[in-house]
């Protein structure tokens, strides 16, 4: 048997339960992961609550999580890319808030050994997003990005890569992030009232570029400081979508193990950093996840189910 994070209606995390449950079988073109760490993020939360029902509904009972890393120990039919005993990290078919979990060898990446197991288990998700978004948003050397909520998952990952593109990176943040985003090469602003102002006294002709991974109402002055909608992306402000901006729905497909490959890199050469707020077992789920959805991280959240 194998310990999975379960919960057989939507609600708080007062209906998350830690059951012991067959570990699944890999099928033809699938691989099975011991997890050794799974990366929380906000749409767990999201999902638990049922506020992804619409687009995303479950076949109650269901689990959570889906960016994952561990150490292969079963291989489906066809799989020539790993072998039982490799080292993996990615997305995950089946809840990675698990001891157990399947995945599509195509949505994995080999672990490097100089890569802890609680940053593996963190990059699949926002680590991809932030890859991608840039990409949308066509940053080059030399240009100006304004990122918002530069702290949060998504924005450490995308300010960082932006920064050793060349770009000129601004993040929105609380002052409690500020020296983080220093340290990152970012000159952070405090989002809020007056931000348009804030950002032009360091930025007096705008920016070529927004990305909002925030979605506290900064659309209208992104607009602005951009000189139009057209080079503003939003990952979260659904609502906005008439007013000519991006909105990104994350689809990783071929570029995930791209995307990755690239994040590893620079970690290994010491160019990115991934900040761990703090590991749980477990046991502790519903701790991790009220925390993750208090909002003003200083680092990444992750489970341990081994």
């Amino acid at each position: 048997m194998s310990l999975a994070v379960r919960f057989s209606e939507y609600g708080a995390t007062d209906v998350l339960r830690v059951v012991d449950v067959p570990p699944p079988t890999a099928g033809p073109g699938q691989v099975r992961l011991a997890v050794r760490a799974a990366g929380v993020n906000p749409i767990d939360w999201k999902i638990l609550h049922g506020h992804m029902s619409q687009v995303m509904p479950l076949d109650l009972p269901g689990g959570l999580g889906s960016d994952v890393a561990g150490v292969v120990d079963q291989v489906g039919e066809g799989v020539t890319a790993f072998s039982v005993g490799d080292e993996v990290l990615g997305a995950s078919v089946t809840p990675s808030y698990a001891q157990s979990a399947l995945a599509d060898p195509a949505a994995l990446v080999a672990k490097p050994a100089s890569v802890p197991w609680e940053v593996a288990g963190t990059l699949a998700g926002p680590g991809i997003t932030a890859w991608e978004v840039l990409g949308k948003l066509k940053v080059a050397k030399g240009e100006t990005l304004l990122v918002h909520a530069a702290a949060g998952g998504v924005g450490t990952f995308a300010v960082q890569l932006a920064v050793d593109r060349g770009v000129r990176v601004i993040g929105t943040a609380g002052e409690g992030n500020h020296e983080q985003l220093r340290s990152l090469g970012v000159e952070p602003v405090t989002y809020g009232k007056g931000l348009a102002e804030r950002v032009r006294a360091i930025s007096p002709q705008g920016v070529d570029a927004v990305l909002d991974a925030s979605g506290r109402g900064e659309i209208p002055d992104s607009i602005e400081l951009a000189g139009g909608p057209a080079r503003v992306l939003s990952l979260v402000a659904f609502d906005a979508a008439g007013s000519g901006i991006q909105i990104h729905m994350s689809e990783p497909g071929a570029v995930g193990p791209q995307a990755l490959g690239d994040i590893l890199a620079l970690i290994e050469a010491g160019r990115l950093r991934v900040p761990i707020q703090r590991t749980y077992p477990l046991g502790e789920v519903a701790a991790a996840l009220e925390v993750s959805e208090s909002g003003h991280l200083g680092g990444k959240l992750v489970l341990l189910p081994a």
